[in-house]
């Protein structure tokens, strides 16, 4: 969930580098940051609590940093609790992604042999565990320092990504097997990172760090086995981000950035997924159970897809909450088929069951927008969404690839790839239509209203379902405004009770068999003082508002849920908050 960010190379202003790599990850979430530097043989630690914002650190040069953004888990928003953690001596410091689940029995035997915590924190116990490994002295050998920590962190108990500095001997070494990390190699500098955005304009050239690989960062790159400590090749990757899509650019946020590129991202898995899109489609038709995971937004782009697949194809695929997943499993076998969704590729909800699908011996499948991701090397059989970086926690671009490529994938199997290409660039221009002055005005009008809601309803039947629940998840997201979504068919068995005069209703009305029966429903809300706003190809006299997508077949519910998304973001601006940065949420969610 939080960031890091590690520099070590030739140039002195490691914490100022730093600094900038921490701020590019603020997106991830956090309530404090710190960054620790090498000054001779010991370090230095500049943390506060509260956002980066315009913040200078206060540190000498350095050409060795390593830097955090955290949020509270063990221990509260404090300055002792931020990182990085020190040691006894001051030589080691140390950030860490994850909890370290037998912390407080390390912890008390750690005390026992003399050492001073001062923060409520897990990750403490890592510095001290590694200071006392080294008190017979630093281990021979190449590895040296790192082969300390290696012993340690197979101590640790949970999913862990650990970074450690040593300053006597000038060395960043990290180890995970849980939250990501890539390292970036520059001409005479090292990065290291949580994401690659934040060294993106830097270098291109990558080593995305597997489970229980560890990485030392000195005057070149090792790669080892953090199990028993072989040594494993280093094998760089060259990304293609342009550095600009990190970047807000003319644009006041990266959400409503990200909004705008959701067309070009449609017209690219149109023109260009076909030949994976086909080959998926033969590994869908021979499985026996296929079954589609993903957690939040992934989950509503997961249950799009099981109407799509019954509607068109006449296939059942199962659909579940990733986090659910681990509890209805048992019926899986070798010849099952698992798709996991994901923006990130690092959530842990769907990286969970999807190593108890592998002891099964089911096939795996990446949808993901993360090249290296933990969910795309782990899979059989990977589709990389390649909507660019997705900076804002709310996910909308990442969300729309899905959509496509579930609808691509629908077609395929149906033998029909070049309708749904058509479909797809289709629903390209209709989301085009909506960005329009005339129509972001009449979208703004109404965030404007639903801004001073106390609380909001979104009801679609069939695919619009999903859309309901996707509508409803993005306004409560960024505006914090109590938004539920529902199926049609639901409301009178319960949630009518909770209509009165002036609440306000968004219905999903696409021109398909769902038509008649939700519009029954609006009317149903309206006798009841309910305000509706119809998202639709016809305006109804039942409608207070009408917000107008074309009718596009089955690309439809691609290009209704922008009115949604664009809703959302209008709100959260109204209301003077940070569509970017929602309160207690983060981008990457890696712990449980």
């Amino acid at each position: 969930m939080c960031g890091i960010f590690a520099y070590i190379g030739k140039k002195d202003n490691a914490a100022e580098l730093t600094l900038t790599g921490l701020k590019i990850l603020e997106y991830r979430g956090y309530d404090s940051w710190g960054i620790a530097v090498k000054k001779d043989k010991k370090l230095e630690v500049d943390k506060r609590i509260g956002k980066i914002g315009d913040a200078k650190v206060s540190l000498p040069k350095s050409n060795l940093a390593i830097g955090h953004t955290r949020w509270a888990t063990h221990g509260g928003v404090t300055v002792e609790n931020a990182h990085p953690h020190l040691d006894c001596k001051k030589e080691i410091a140390v950030v860490h992604n994850g909890i370290v689940e037998n912390f407080g029995k390390l912890k008390e035997e750690l005390i026992k042999k003399g050492h001073k915590f001062i923060s409520e924190t897990d990750t403490e116990v890592i510095p001290h565990l590694i200071e006392e490994n080294l008190k017979g002295g630093l281990p021979a050998g190449r590895q040296g320092f790192s082969s300390s920590v290696r012993k340690v962190f197979n101590k640790l108990q949970g999913l862990n990504a650990i970074v450690v500095a040593y300053a006597p001997s000038a060395e960043i070494i990290a180890v995970k097997n849980g939250s990501p990390l890539v390292v970036g190699i520059g001409d005479g500098e090292l990065f290291l990172a949580s994401d690659i955005t934040s060294f993106i304009q830097k270098t291109r050239k990558v080593i995305f760090l597997k489970d229980n690989e560890l990485v030392i960062l000195g005057k070149d790159v090792q790669l080892v086995s953090s199990r028993d400590g072989k040594q494993l090749p280093v094998i760089p990757e060259t990304v293609d981000w342009k550095f600009e899509l990190a970047t807000k650019g003319k644009f006041s946020h990266f959400m409503i950035k990200e909004i705008y590129e959701q067309p070009n991202v449609i017209r690219n898995i149109a023109k260009n997924y076909e030949g994976d899109i086909n080959a998926l489609a033969k590994v869908v038709d021979k499985a026996r159970g296929t079954f589609f995971i993903g957690a939040g937004t992934a989950f509503n782009a997961a249950l799009a897809g099981t109407y799509l697949f019954s509607k068109l194809a006449k296939m059942h695929v199962n659909t579940a909450v990733a986090s659910e997943f681990n509890y209805i499993l048992d019926f899986l076998n070798k010849d099952s088929l698992v798709i996991a969704l994901s923006q990130s590729g690092e959530t842990i909800d769907v990286l969970e069951p999807l190593n108890k699908a592998k002891e099964k011996g089911s096939k795996i499948v990446a949808v993901v927008n993360t090249l290296g991701s933990s969910i795309y090397r782990m899979a059989d059989y990977k589709i990389l969404l390649n909507a660019g970086p997705e900076k804002a926690v709310a996910s909308t671009k990442a969300y729309i690839a899905k959509l496509s490529v579930i609808l691509m994938l629908v077609y395929s199997l149906m033998g029909k790839t070049e309708e749904a290409k058509n479909l797809l660039l289709s629903a390209a221009l209709e989301i085009d239509r909506n960005l329009e002055k005339k129509n972001l005005d009449k979208i703004k009008k109404l965030a404007n209203f639903l801004s001073k809601a106390p609380n909001i309803y979104v009801i679609g039947r069939g695919v619009s379902y999903p859309s309901a629940l996707e509508a409803a998840l993005k306004i409560k997201e960024v505006s914090y405004i109590p938004t539920e979504g529902l199926a049609g068919g639901e409301l009178k068995h319960g949630t009518i009770a909770l209509i009165s005069k002036g609440t306000p209703v968004v219905v999903f009305a696409p021109n398909d068999e769902t038509y008649q029966s939700i519009v029954s429903n609006a009317i149903e809300i309206k006798s009841r003082g309910g305000v509706i706003i119809g998202v639709s190809p016809k305006n109804l006299p039942v409608f207070d508002y009408f917000l107008e997508i074309e009718d596009i077949g089955d690309a439809t519910y691609i290009a209704q849920i922008v009115v949604a998304q664009l809703l959302a973001y209008y709100m959260a601006v109204d209301l003077k908050l940070d569509p970017d940065k929602p309160r207690n949420l983060a981008k990457s969610v890696t712990v449980k």
